[in-house]
């Protein structure tokens, strides 16, 4: 048995094993935690009470780039910033069993938010402002970068060399579109010279948990190095823009603590199209997983294809709508707006 279907077949005794080569004592009592990419539980220890293992997916990341994700973590915990760290044991976070990588984290209770309330707008604005000037002070190493080549056109380039898309006109139309929506994010980058830095990555509602001590960020397992408005768009809904004064009170909390500029929130648009592709691509990858075809039932098919097609038309359309060609006249050009002409349109 290889190690990918040790992963896919982890036992109760491999697991308990793996904790107690630490020096725990189990009781044996387990919880599945719920995690698609990993393997995660929530352990009953005799004496260190209750604590969580995760089991990384062989394959996704070699030891330095997990090591990479623990010291962001240590660091922002430093900071007293929420975040959960992994727990050290005779001085180190990342242990083995089995050929899998794993760690141990504290159990942290709450709840994971489901709708982030106006009157928390600001707090969470604030928590991802501390996170992201944090961040800012040092660049990624061994993590990828959220760019077109390493993120957008390599999950393209899985999906046409694999044939995942088997009726040719619609696979040329997704890739068309792909394309399209890469060369305007890049044009972006360029135009507004939107800076990159390390973020979490993956920063939407079920990665936040509140509990009677406030909010906490979640699960750095993706944690990469690109441009901060991707921890954005997954929280807020900022397509609707009659909710635009919730955006106000997320920013005002999210400039105490780091810069942002109106201009970089163009790229929402274009991040939107760029997931979709790694997304699909993502499940593609993992489809040997006996989890992912009961998860992903409609996946492959000519309909789910189809619809992750039309997706992509509709978001590049409204990507041309809301980023016309500019006008090489520099008497069109509009000057360019600071974050105070930001915050005082919002708020008037």
């Amino acid at each position: 048995m290889n190690i990918h279907h040790s992963f896919y077949q982890l036992t109760p005794d491999t697991i308990l094993n793996a904790v107690e080569s630490l020096g725990y004592e189990t009781t044996g009592r387990y919880f599945v935690l719920n995690s698609v990419e990993n393997r995660v539980y929530d352990i009953e220890t005799a004496k260190a009470g209750r604590i969580v293992v995760k089991f990384y997916r062989p394959g996704k990341w070699n030891e330095k780039q997990i090591l990479e994700e623990h010291a962001f973590l240590n660091e922002l915990a430093e900071e007293e910033i929420p975040v959960l760290a992994p727990i050290a044991i005779g001085g180190k976070t990342l242990f083995e069993w089995g050929g899998i990588y794993f760690a141990i984290w504290p159990l942290r209770n709450g709840r994971i938010v489901e709708e982030i309330q106006a009157d928390d707008l600001e707090r969470v604005g604030a928590l991802l402002g501390r996170i992201h000037s944090v961040g800012k002070r040092s660049q990624i190493v061994r993590r990828p970068s959220l760019d077109i080549p390493s993120y957008g056109l390599s999950s393209l380039q899985y999906i046409l060399d694999k044939k995942l898309i088997l009726n040719a006109a619609l696979a040329d139309r997704y890739e068309k579109n792909a394309r399209s929506a890469f060369q305007v994010f890049e044009s972006l980058i360029k135009e507004y010279k939107i800076p990159s830095q390390r973020i979490h990555g993956d920063c939407h509602k079920g990665n936040l948990l509140i509990s009677s001590d406030g909010f906490s960020i979640l699960d750095f397992d993706d944690f990469l190095h690109g441009p901060i408005v991707q921890d954005f768009w997954m929280l807020l809904p900022f397509g609707e823009s009659d909710r635009r004064h919730e955006f106000f009170d997320f920013f005002s909390g999210y400039c105490m603590f780091a810069d942002f500029d109106e201009n970089w929130l163009k790229l929402i648009e274009p991040l939107r199209i760029i997931r979709f592709i790694h997304y699909a691509a993502w499940i593609g990858k993992r489809w040997e997983d006996p989890s992912f075809p009961s998860l992903f039932p409609h996946f492959g098919t000519e309909e789910y294809w189809l619809k992750e097609t039309l997706d992509l038309e509709n978001a590049n359309r409204d990507l041309d709508e809301a980023n016309p060609t500019p006008s090489t006249s520099k008497e069109n050009e509009e000057p360019e707006m600071t974050n105070k002409d930001f915050f005082w349109d919002w708020e008037n």
